[in-house]
This record gives structure tokens, C-alpha cells and sequence, in this order.
């Protein structure tokens, strides 16, 4: 029986983020392989393939070749057990990679070589940077025409404000592409003339100074390799643990991830140093994963993860303690003990039953109704784990429902997808129509797929002219109360029964706020 520490020890758990059409789904599914998770890999890009990528595995995903929620999946690759969060990359759903982040360790981030560093992938490691999460950078698609490495180095740094170390660097690139040496564990890693294949060719190369390189890689590709390797040596930063652990410098890899290649790699390097499980902030206190007694949070929930059951399932991330099956937890916002029967490990779609999990795991939990975004379950202590956002939509719709015979559907649905987090519904006051929320236009496109597939409930969209949705606080009673009064018309409230401001302009939101200085405005209310 393995002790708590030798079982932290073994984790690593990340997510992998990049804007859409980086590679991402991709490099996740050929890091699955490498684990052995799967058998074959999916046709990503491939429509006429009907087979898709493990980690994509909601119907929508399937028909647009986009991922819309973070898949969790998991698997053992040298005796060390590593948990992936595939997020989405698409900046409609940024919400859902923003709380993904709050449940990971450490992050990889895919770059295309031919665009670059783009607009998505700076906002999510602005996120990782303000956490100071331990990132990777994975520059794909080396097999295609793009820029010069070093120019792609010297963007990262500039637009991700971050100090990168190369570990691996490429020979040639698109046409030219003979492979990459890998720092790291100082060999050559050649890519096969018909560009796919299984087993990397691989060269120990301790001296890059030899004359075999010639033999290999011909004279200039040689001469080439060997300034890059000498400027690398002058401009970037030696590689140290610390710093990466302490996401003061970053590692960067080189590869070809449709073709499998720099990725086994990538995830040799990733499994030595990316940091086991990190203590978490509580509100109440610093949390240590080591500790005996089990907590663990809330960072996603998603409806009908199998449309035939019905069924829904809250992701909880493991903070301390150990997890066991049949065991009772105390649930803290609603102050009363739960225990689950089939908690479940992820791969992708598939799922099994698990008796126990460790700090790190992510862990599913059947779900009735009973969990939101941010919940904590805990031995009996009340802790609630900080900085899970709910954002302010800025976008909105009046949803009507389109066949009154599935009210009570359409009802139902709303109320779980939203609990997911795909959007928000607020209800107005005046006259109870409900209204959608969203950071972006394609959830409303997701929404209306979802309601139709999985609840057997229609609804179609109406403008509505809304600038901000805001909550509002304040402690005096009496201002609240006037302030309620006077702007009955633009008061709505959210679906956990929170008061909120629906301001039609910029203009509306700033003339409220100086008539009203004694109530306190927020775009975001932290779960």
C-alpha cells in the first residue's frame, strides 16, 4: 500500500492551451498514445473520417472540429500518473478555460509556427502568469513552411512577456525539415522521409561538435545547427528547475505533433520537471496536499456527458487527502454530508469507476443538482478555494421557448447548462423573461444544438440591447432599497437568485454609478 506522499509524488497534472487550430487536440491525442491510453489516433481536421479525436466527445465538437468543453483525461507513462485538461481554444468559451486553469499545476502551450503567437493564446497565459503557473511552450507543425525560430523565440518573449530557454531546436523547417536536436537529453532526433512514423529515429549525439553530424544531416544543415546551438547558448538562460517550477522561465520544444514527432520528447521532459500537486489557496487558510484529510473543489460540471442517461457530472479537483469510493464528505456551501457510489476517472468519453484517488486526480462525481462552480467537499471543515470567476457576459439574447408543449424541458435544460457555465440567464423583474448571457456568439449556437439533442426542447433567440450585466452590493439598506425602486426596469436576477444590474450602455452604467456612489458595481462575482 503506497503512502499519500509516494502517491502526490507520482501526479502531474496540466492543461494544454492555445488558440483554435493550433494543434492542441492533436498533441493531446498523440500524448494519449504515448501513454497508451489509445490504440489509433482520430482523423482531427478529417470530416469525411467519421472517426474523431478522443478528447472531442460532444456531438457539436464533432460536426464544427472544435472543442467547445475541457475534456479530463488521464493516463500512466513511467510509473507516473498524468492528468491532461484539453481546453478549449476558442475564445467563445475562454470562461471555461479560464476555471480549468484554477484546477491544473503546470501548463503547456501549443504555438503554430507559421502565425505565431495569436491574440487567444496571450489572454490565457496572462491567466497562467498571474498564477504563476509553470508553462512549456510547444512550438507545432515543423513539417510546414514557417517562421525562423528564432523570431518565433523572440515573440513568445515579447507578447507572452516571459523568458524562454530552448530545449530542443529544429534542423530546417517545412520542405527542409531533417528533425530536431533535443537539448535536453543532447540527441538527435531525425524525422522520416515520409514524414509520419512510430518510433522516432534517435541519435545520441554528446558532441555536437563531430564529424558524424556531417555524415547525417549533411554540411550546412550541420554548420547551421551548430551557430544555432552556440547563439542559444549565448542568449537564452541556462535551463534551472526552480525557476520553471516557479514560472520565472520557460522550456520550449520544437515538434510535429500530426506526426508524432518532438513528442514523445516533450512529454519524457515534462514527466522529470513539471511539478508534482501544489498546495492551494483556501480563503481560510493555505491547503497542503499532503495533509490527511480530504478536500478538493468544484471546477466544472457537464450535463449529459452520455445523452442516453441523462446523466450529469461535477469535476472535482483533489487538493489533500486521499478520496475514497462509499465515503462520506461534507458538502460546504450546503452544509450537509454526501457520498458517492461511482466516483469516475476520465478518458475522454470512456469512464470507469474508481475506489480511491490522490491529490492532483480529477474525479467525477454523479451529480443530481446538488453542485455548483467553486463547491468544496471537505472531512467537516469549512474552506472555500479562491479564484474561480464567473465573468460578465457581453453578449445577450431573450430566449422564447418554440414549442410550449416542452416547457418543462426547455425549463430543465436552461437550468443545467447553465449551472455548467456555459452562460448565464438572468430573469428580469418586470416581466420574467429570461435572458442569455454569454462572453461569446457561438454558445448560443451550442445552447440551442444542446436543448434540441440532449433535452428535446426548442428555443429561438431575440436581440436585446445590453451593454453589462453588473452585481451590486452595498451596506446601507436604505440606498440599496432606493436604488431598487428607481431602476426597477433594468434589475434582473441571476440563477443563483443574486440581483443584477442590466445596463443598456456604457454611457447608462457611468450615470448610475455617479448617482449612486454608495453602491458597489462588479463585472465578475467570484464563485
Amino acid at each position: 500500500m503506497s503512502s499519500l506522499k509516494e502517491e502526490i509524488h507520482k501526479r502531474r497534472t496540466f492543461g494544454i492551451i492555445s488558440h483554435p487550430d493550433a494543434g492542441k487536440t492533436t498533441l493531446t491525442e498523440k500524448l494519449l498514445l504515448f501513454g497508451g491510453a489509445i490504440q489509433t489516433a482520430g482523423a482531427v481536421k478529417s470530416n469525411k473520417i467519421k472517426k474523431t479525436t478522443v478528447s472531442d466527445f460532444m456531438e457539436i465538437e464533432k460536426q464544427r472540429g472544435i472543442s467547445v468543453a475541457t475534456s479530463v483525461m488521464g493516463f500512466d507513462y513511467r510509473d507516473v500518473k498524468v492528468n491532461i485538461l484539453d481546453t478549449p481554444g476558442h475564445q467563445d468559451f475562454a470562461e471555461d478555460t479560464y476555471r480549468t486553469l484554477t484546477a491544473v499545476d503546470s501548463a503547456i502551450v501549443v504555438i503554430d509556427v507559421a502565425k505565431g503567437v495569436e491574440t487567444q493564446t496571450e489572454k490565457l497565459v496572462q491567466v497562467c502568469r498571474k498564477r504563476n503557473t509553470p508553462i512549456i511552450v510547444f512550438i507545432n507543425k515543423l513539417d510546414r513552411e514557417g517562421r525562423d525560430a528564432f523570431e518565433l523565440l523572440d515573440e513568445v518573449e515579447k507578447k507572452l512577456d516571459m523568458i524562454v530557454t530552448p530545449l530542443s531546436f529544429p534542423i530546417g523547417m517545412g520542405q527542409t525539415f531533417q528533425g530536431v536536436y533535443n537539448r535536453y537529453e543532447k540527441k538527435l532526433c531525425l524525422f522520416g522521409a515520409h514524414g509520419k512514423q512510430n518510433e522516432e529515429e534517435t541519435i545520441v549525439f554528446d558532441d555536437i561538435n563531430s564529424k558524424e553530424l556531417e555524415k547525417i544531416i549533411g554540411e550546412r544543415p550541420a554548420a547551421e545547427l551548430r551557430e544555432n546551438i552556440e547563439t542559444i547558448e549565448t542568449v537564452y538562460p541556462k535551463f534551472d528547475l526552480e525557476e520553471y517550477r516557479e514560472g520565472l522561465v520557460s522550456p520550449v520544444f520544437f515538434g510535429s505533433a500530426v506526426n508524432n514527432f518532438g513528442v514523445k520528447e516533450l512529454l519524457d521532459c515534462f514527466v522529470d520537471i513539471a511539478p508534482e500537486p501544489l498546495p492551494r489557496q483556501a480563503e481560510e487558510r493555505m491547503v497542503a496536499p499532503e495533509e490527511e484529510k480530504l478536500s478538493g473543489f468544484v471546477f466544472k460540471i457537464h450535463a449529459n456527458i452520455d445523452p442516453r442517461h441523462r446523466d450529469r457530472i461535477a469535476f472535482l479537483r483533489i487538493c489533500s487527502g486521499k478520496f475514497e469510493r462509499n465515503t462520506n464528505y461534507f458538502h460546504v456551501r450546503q452544509g450537509k454530508k454526501m457520498k458517492f457510489s461511482n466516483p469516475t476517472m476520465f478518458m475522454a468519453s470512456k469512464k470507469e469507476v474508481v475506489d480511491d484517488a490522490f491529490p492532483g486526480d480529477i474525479v467525477g462525481l454523479y451529480d443530481a443538482g446538488n453542485f455548483k462552480i467553486g463547491d468544496t467537499l471537505t472531512e467537516g471543515e469549512v474552506l472555500h478555494f479562491k479564484g474561480i470567476p464567473k465573468f460578465s457576459p457581453e453578449q445577450f439574447r431573450y430566449v422564447n421557448n418554440t414549442d410550449p408543449l416542452k416547457s418543462k424541458q426547455l425549463a430543465k435544460g436552461l437550468e443545467q447548462l447553465m449551472d455548467e457555465g456555459v452562460a448565464q440567464m438572468f430573469t428580469k423583474n418586470i416581466d420574467g423573461r429570461r435572458i442569455i448571457g454569454t462572453v461569446g456568439a457561438l454558445q448560443f449556437e451550442v445552447i440551442q444544438h444542446r436543448l434540441k439533442h440532449e433535452y428535446g426542447a426548442s428555443c429561438d433567440y431575440e436581440p436585446v440591447n445590453l451593454y453589462k450585466a453588473c452585481w451590486f452590493s452595498c451596506d446601507d439598506e436604505a440606498v440599496l432599497k432606493d436604488f431598487v425602486n428607481k431602476r426597477k426596469k433594468d434589475l434582473a436576477v441571476d440563477k443563483d437568485g443574486q440581483m443584477v444590474l442590466l445596463a443598456e450602455s456604457a454611457w447608462s452604467l457611468k450615470m448610475v454609478q455617479e448617482n449612486f456612489p454608495k453602491i458597489e458595481f462588479r463585472f465578475t462575482s467570484e464563485a
